[in-house]
């Protein structure tokens, strides 16, 4: 079991939820990034996000394209992601995992990616664009690895595509709780619940839901149902307006924020 199974797993005994954080790997440099990680953990973030950029996040709004450009602009790449982790890993034992595109990943090398991740000390990895019909070969390398390979479901996804999805998923589920593009949202959608359980009466994992949520009373409304919550953007906003240390500061007392709406649910 990664560190992502043993930490739902515990927060499952505490009967609390967990809160998952997402940034850009490398925005604005990777230096910033390995700060934030231990001081978002912290500040209450139980799994990390980092997001392996890309030049074409189809999948992503403006907010998370323009953390893209700033991290590619800076010169992020895949082997100084994994570098900057393997840091990390000497002070701070937070579940990690990668999201992005398998564009990179492939260029990479898929079983070279899966051994240098692992050894690294990340413990996931969510790529967007490889569907399940795709990911076989993948997920047996990532298995292999001992990394989790996170898979998503979205509202239109029928029971075949769960099927398909529990053949190849680790760690937990991710549940795209809107049709479109990452960004924050004024509401949450209504019928997370019903979707929700859906999913739990086929897959034997935990569901995490994400895009569009962005504050604590939204975050709150999402513990309830699920054992998870994704919040990205939200977070990733702060980059455009902050610098230094009053960006540290703003995001790690945001994730507070989003912890205490979490812990409120009940």
């Amino acid at each position: 079991m990664t560190r992502i199974g043993k930490r739902f797993a515990q927060l499952k005994k505490e009967k609390r939820k967990a809160l998952i954080t997402f940034v850009t790997a490398g925005d604005p440099d990777l230096a910033l990034t390995e700060r934030l990680i231990p001081s978002m953990a912290a500040a209450g973030a139980d799994i990390m996000e980092l997001g392996m950029p890309f030049s074409d996040p189809m999948a992503d709004g403006p907010t998370i394209q323009l953390s893209s450009e700033r991290a590619l602009a800076g010169g992020t790449t895949l082997a100084a992601i994994l570098a900057m982790v393997k840091r990390v890993r000497e002070t701070c034992d937070v579940p990690i995992l990668l999201m992005g595109y398998f564009n990179p990943v492939f260029a990479f090398g898929q079983e070279r990616f899966c051994k240098e991740a692992a050894a690294a000390g990340v413990d996931g990895v969510l790529l967007v664009d490889l569907p399940p019909e795709e990911a076989v070969e993948f997920g047996r390398l990532a298995r292999g690895a001992g990394v989790d390979l996170i898979s998503l479901l979205t509202p239109t996804s029928d029971q075949s595509r769960i099927a398909r999805v529990k053949r190849v998923a680790a760690g937990f589920v991710y549940y795209v709780s809107v049709a479109g593009v990452t960004g924050a949202r004024a509401t949450v959608a209504a019928d997370i619940g019903a979707m929700v359980e859906t999913i739990r009466s086929r897959v034997s994992l935990p569901v995490a839901v994400g895009f569009g949520i962005s504050t604590p009373e939204q975050a709150a409304t999402v513990a309830r149902v699920a054992d998870g919550v994704v919040v990205g953007s939200a977070l990733v906003k702060l980059f455009e307006e902050h610098r230094g240390e009053e960006l540290v500061e703003r995001v790690c007392a945001a994730v507070k924020g989003l912890r205490g709406g979490v812990d409120g649910a009940a």
